[in-house]
C-alpha cells in the first residue's frame, strides 16, 4: 500500500515553515537522512535497511576463495515472493527474511528484472541481504543478466505495466524527498514539496505510458543502474565454480579477460564508459551480441546433446582452478547438469512471469559435492568429488 504522499508533503511543508525551527546543520542532515530512509523504506515495501543509495560500490574480485557452503539461485524476474521462498529453501534467511546463514556464500545468476511486478522491492531486498550477509561473515553476490543489460540499454519490452508504473512512483517519491530537504531549513527558504497531482498512469491501449518514462531512471548512468546494477559482476568464480548468466566462452577469456568485461560493464552502468567504446550503440558491443556472457545459450540447451561441451572444457581449462560452471538464462525442467557434470543449469522459471515453477537451489559443499534442493524433498546429490576431471 503506497502512502498518501500528497498529504505527507503538505503536512511537512506546513510544519517546517515555522520561523527559526531547527535550523542547525545537524538537524538538516538528520532530516535529509530521514527523507531518504522514508523513500527507500516505502519503495522496498519495508525491506530496505539503508537510508542512502549505496552507489559507487566496488566490484568483487573476479576470483574468490572456496567456501564451506556455496549456494546458487536462478533467474528471479521481479518475483519477490519466489525469491524469499528460494532463500528460505537454501537456509540463508529466517522466518523474517533476514540473513541467518553466517559464512555461507550465495550467488544469484542475474535477471532480477522484467516479467514480474516487484522489480524495485526485489532489488531493495537483495541489497539489504547483501549487507546483512557481509556483516555476518558471508556474502550475497548478484550477477547482471541479459535483462539488466537490456533495461540499462533502454529496451523495456518485457517489463510489466505494474512494474513500469512503480518506476514513476519511485520518481515521485524521490521528488518528495528532494522537497523535504530544503523544507527542513525553515524560514523563508522553506517551501511545500511539489508533488505530482492526479492518478498514477494506467493501461492505455495495452501498454502503460510509464514504460517509456522508465528510461531516465533505469538507463545506464541513471539512479537505478548506479544503485543496484553497477557493482554487480557479469562473471564470478568462487573456488572452482564459475558463475555467469549465459556462460563463459573461450573467446571471453582473452584480450583483457573477464576482469575487463566486469570493469567495463561497471563503467557503462555508472555512466562513465567513453562514447568511443559504445560505437554508436545503446549497449556495449561486448555485451550486446548473441554469444556474450549474458546472452549465450551454448551450455544451457534443454537438449543436453546440443551443449557445446568442447567450448566448456576449453573455458574451464583457461580459468585457473575452475572445474565447473553455473548458468541461468534458459528455463530448465528442474536444476540439472550437462557435459559430464561440468555445467549446472539453475534457471527453473520460478517467477510468476515465466512458468511459476516451485523454487529450486543448487548447493555446493566444500567446493566438491553438489546438491539440488527442492521444497518438501530430500536433497538430491548431483555430483561427487570430480575425480574424473
Amino acid at each position: 500500500m503506497w502512502p498518501d504522499i500528497h498529504l505527507l508533503g503538505g503536512l511537512v511543508g506546513t510544519w517546517t515553515t515555522r520561523s527559526g525551527f531547527c535550523n542547525s546543520e545537524k538537524f538538516k542532515n538528520q532530516f535529509s537522512d530521514f527523507a531518504e530512509s522514508f523513500v527507500s523504506y516505502t519503495l522496498s515495501q519495508g525491506l530496505s535497511s539503508t537510508s542512502r543509495a549505496r552507489e559507487q560500490r566496488d566490484l568483487p574480485p573476479l576470483r574468490l576463495p572456496a567456501v564451506e557452503r556455496l549456494i546458487a539461485v536462478g533467474d528471479l524476474h521481479g518475483d519477490l515472493e519466489k525469491c524469499k521462498r528460494a532463500f528460505k529453501l537454501a537456509g540463508v534467511t529466517d522466518e523474517n527474511d533476514h540473513w541467518c546463514a553466517g559464512h555461507t556464500v550465495l550467488v544469484q545468476v542475474g535477471d532480477t528484472l522484467d516479467r514480474g511486478d516487484n522489480e524495485i522491492a526485489l532489488n531493495f531486498f537483495l541489497e539489504r541481504l547483501e549487507r546483512e550477509a557481509f556483516l555476518a561473515g558471508g556474502a550475497l553476490y548478484v550477477l547482471n543478466g541479459n535483462h539488466e543489460i537490456m533495461n540499462a540499454g533502454e529496451r523495456f519490452k518485457y517489463s510489466t505495466d505494474r512494474a513500469a508504473e512503480q518506476f514513476l512512483q519511485w520518481k515521485a517519491m524521490q521528488h518528495l524527498a528532494a522537497g523535504l530537504k530544503p523544507a527542513s531549513s525553515g524560514g523563508a527558504a522553506a517551501r511545500r514539496p511539489k508533488i505530482r497531482r492526479g492518478p498514477w498512469p494506467r493501461r492505455r491501449g495495452g501498454r502503460a505510458p510509464a514504460h517509456g518514462r522508465r528510461a531516465p531512471r533505469h538507463r545506464a548512468g541513471g539512479p537505478f543502474a548506479r544503485r543496484f546494477l553497477a557493482h554487480r559482476p557479469v562473471a564470478l568464480q568462487v573456488g572452482s565454480t564459475v558463475f555467469a548468466h549465459g556462460g563463459v566462452l573461450p573467446d571471453h577469456i582473452g584480450s583483457g579477460g573477464l576482469e575487463q568485461v566486469n570493469q567495463d560493464t561497471k563503467r557503462w552502468l555508472e555512466g562513465s564508459l567513453p562514447e568511443s567504446a559504445m560505437k554508436g550503440r545503446r549497449q556495449p558491443p561486448f555485451l550486446a551480441y548473441s554469444e556474450s556472457p549474458v546472452w549465450t545459450r551454448r551450455y544451457s540447451s534443454t537438449k543436453k546433446a546440443a551443449c557445446d561441451c568442447d567450448a566448456l572444457a576449453q573455458a574451464l581449462e583457461a580459468l585457473p582452478g575452475a572445474r565447473r560452471m553455473v548458468v541461468g538464462h534458459t528455463i530448465q525442467d528442474g536444476i540439472n547438469a550437462a557435459c559430464g557434470d561440468r555445467v549446472y543449469r539453475v534457471d527453473v522459471g520460478m517467477s510468476s512471469g515465466c512458468r511459476g515453477s516451485p523454487p529450486e537451489v543448487l548447493e555446493i559443499l566444500n567446493d566438491k559435492v553438489v546438491y539440488r534442493l527442492r521444497e518438501g524433498m530430500e536433497p538430491e546429490k548431483l555430483s561427487g568429488n570430480h575425480t574424473d576431471l
